[in-house]
């Protein structure tokens, strides 16, 4: 920052032992180490401010990338949703049977239990997360 050498360094100290004396001179440098030594932490305090500023700055435009991301994901979502069961609807209004993607076949071949007759085959089903916090909620 300061661009000062050790004979700049060495003529202010012998101009300060002339003018404070050398009574006063321990007590003004301590005096004047202390003050530097709160500049020095004052200054780190600031520049870790800021960088934690920028760091807050950077994940707000993350978070509202990956909100955006999420919005578009759902409106297409919703959008073949709606365009499948308006098919459907269509399909069914003729009289037709509904025509299903070989995904969806596939999917639909029946779940076969384990031979084990001692513990039953689970029920498949769709889990949320809401009945394990209502049941919490319950409990508590």
């Amino acid at each position: 920052m300061f661009d000062i050498g050790f004979s700049e360094l060495m003529v202010i100290a012998l101009v300060a032992l002339v003018v404070i004396g050398p009574e006063r001179l321990p007590r003004v440098a301590r005096t004047a180490g202390h003050l530097l030594g709160r500049l020095q932490r004052y200054v780190g305090d600031v520049k870790s401010d800021i960088n934690r500023e920028i760091q807050l700055d950077e994940l707000k435009k993350m978070q509202q990338q990956v909100e955006d991301s999420a919005r578009n994901l759902q409106s297409s979502v919703t959008q073949e949703f709606t365009s499948m069961e308006t098919q459907l609807n269509q399909s069914l209004a003729q009289g037709d049977a509904p025509a299903l993607p070989a995904e969806a076949v596939e999917a639909a071949v029946p779940f076969e239990p384990p031979a084990s007759p001692e513990t039953p085959a689970p029920a498949p089903q769709l889990e949320l997360g809401f009945e394990a916090e209502q049941a919490a909620k319950k409990i508590a």
